[in-house]
C-alpha cells in the first residue's frame, strides 16, 4: 500500500503542478505582465541578450520561489515519510543549489544561442538551433560520467574482481569496450538502488550505484548490467540518438511554426520580442502531452527487448526476476500502477508486465525460470 500510495502522491503532485504551470504562464503572457517585465527588465540594461537573460532569470526566480513548498514537500518531507532519503535538509538543499548552479552554467550559453539564432536567422531559427542542440547533447553525453556527476557524487573504480570480470565478459559479449567499471555513493541521498552504462567513447563506463552492490548478489547484478548491456547490443542508443535527433528536429519547427501564428493573438508582432517568449513553453508543454505516450511506448518496448537479452545472455531468469521484484521494492515502486498510467507515463514496463515477460521468454528459449542448486549456494553466500 505505501509503494501504492506513494507513487500516486508523486504522480498527482507532477501533474497538477504542470498544469499550474501552464495556466500562470499563460496569465503572465494574456495579463500583460510579460510586457511589463521585459520593460522593468530594460530599464536596468540595454542590451537586448543582458535584457533577455534578466527577463528569463527573473521568471526562474520567481517559478522557484513560487513552487518552493511543493518541491519541499516532493524532494524532501515526502522522500523521508517513506524513508526513502538519507539526506539531512541541510544536504538536500546543498545538492539542489549545486544542481541549480551546474543548470546556470550549461543553460545560460544554450539561452543566448537560442536567442542568437533567433535574431540572425528569423523564422528559420528552429534549424540551427536545432543542429546546435545535437552537438550540445553529444558533448553533454561524453562529459557527464568525468565532470558532471563527479561533482554529486564519489566515485571509485569496483573492488570486486570477480563481479568485475563478469561485467568485463559481458561487455565484451555485447561487444562494447568500456574504460572501467565503477561504483558510486549512491546511499549519501537515497536508499533507492540503480545502474547505469553512461558516456560516449571514450568516457563510456559502467556505473554501480553502493546500494545496488551492498544488497544484491553478484548474480543479481551481473542480470542489471547485462539487462544495461542489451541497450547497446541492441542498438537502443543508436536508435535513440536518431529517433531523437528527427524529433528534436520536428518538434522545434512545430514550436516555432505555432509560436509565430499565435504571435497576433496576444497582440505581440515579432518573434524576438522577449516578452512573447513565455508563449515557447507554452506550445512546447503542449506538444510534450503528445510526445510523451508516444516516447514512452518507444522506450518500453527497448526495456523488453533489453530484459530479454539480460536473460538470454546470463542465463539467469530468476535471478533477473528476483533482481526486479527487489529494486522495485527497494525504490519503492508501484508493481501495477492503473493501465492509462503505465501507458502514458511510465518509460519502463510495470514489474508485474515485466516480469510474466521474461518468464514467457525463459519458458519459450528453454531457460529454465528456476535457480539451480549451485546458484543458490552462490546467492546465499553473496
Amino acid at each position: 500500500m505505501d509503494a501504492k500510495k506513494y507513487n500516486n502522491i508523486k504522480l498527482s503532485i507532477g501533474i497538477s503542478k504542470a498544469l499550474v504551470s501552464f495556466l500562470l504562464i499563460m496569465l503572465f503572457v494574456w495579463l500583460g505582465y510579460s510586457i511589463k517585465l521585459e520593460s522593468f527588465a530594460a530599464s536596468y540594461v540595454d542590451d537586448k541578450y543582458l535584457i533577455f537573460l534578466l527577463f528569463t532569470f527573473l521568471i526562474g526566480l520567481g517559478a522557484s520561489v513560487f513552487f518552493a513548498p511543493i518541491n519541499f514537500y516532493t524532494g524532501f518531507y515526502i522522500e523521508h515519510k517513506y524513508e526513502l532519503s538519507n539526506q539531512t535538509f541541510r544536504k538536500w538543499v546543498w545538492e539542489n543549489f549545486k544542481g541549480s548552479l551546474v543548470s546556470i552554467v550549461i543553460g545560460v550559453p544554450i539561452m543566448l544561442l537560442f536567442y542568437f539564432t533567433m535574431n540572425q536567422f528569423g523564422s528559420l531559427w528552429w534549424l540551427p538551433f536545432a543542429i546546435i542542440m545535437f552537438f550540445v547533447s553529444v558533448v553533454l553525453s561524453q562529459i557527464f560520467p568525468i565532470v558532471i556527476l563527479p561533482l554529486f557524487h564519489k566515485i571509485t573504480p569496483l573492488d570486486n574482481e570477480e563481479l568485475k570480470s563478469k561485467i568485463d565478459q559481458h561487455a565484451n559479449d555485447a561487444g562494447i569496450k568500456v574504460e572501467n567499471i565503477y561504483r558510486f555513493d549512491m546511499s549519501k541521498n537515497t536508499k533507492k538502488a540503480n545502474a547505469a552504462l553512461t558516456g560516449l567513447g571514450k568516457t563510456k563506463r559502467i556505473i554501480l550505484g553502493d546500494t545496488l552492490i551492498d544488497n544484491y548478489s553478484n548474480e543479481e547484478i551481473e542480470t542489471v548490467i547485462a539487462h544495461e548491456l542489451g541497450h547497446y547490443k541492441r542498438k537502443h542508443i543508436v536508435k535513440n540518438i536518431l529517433i531523437g535527433t528527427a524529433s528534436s528536429f520536428l518538434t522545434l519547427f512545430l514550436i516555432s511554426y505555432l509560436y509565430e501564428n499565435s504571435l497576433e493573438v496576444f497582440g505581440f508582432t515579432s518573434i524576438t520580442q522577449i516578452a512573447a517568449l513565455p508563449l515557447l513553453a507554452l506550445w512546447s508543454m503542449l506538444i510534450g502531452v503528445i510526445q510523451t505516450p508516444l516516447g514512452n511506448l518507444l522506450s518500453r518496448k527497448y526495456e523488453y527487448e533489453a530484459d530479454e537479452y539480460a536473460v538470454k545472455e546470463t542465463g539467469l531468469a530468476q535471478q533477473f526476476v528476483n533482481t526486479l521484484e527487489k529494486i522495485t521494492d527497494q525504490n519503492l515502486g508501484d508493481k501495477e500502477p492503473h493501465p492509462f498510467v503505465e501507458w502514458f507515463f511510465y518509460s519502463h514496463p510495470s514489474i508485474k508486465n515485466r516480469v510474466n515477460a521474461v518468464k514467457i521468454f525463459a519458458k519459450a528459449n528453454n531457460i529454465s525460470p528456476t535457480v539451480s542448486d549451485e546458484s543458490s549456494l552462490s546467492l546465499q553466500s553473496n
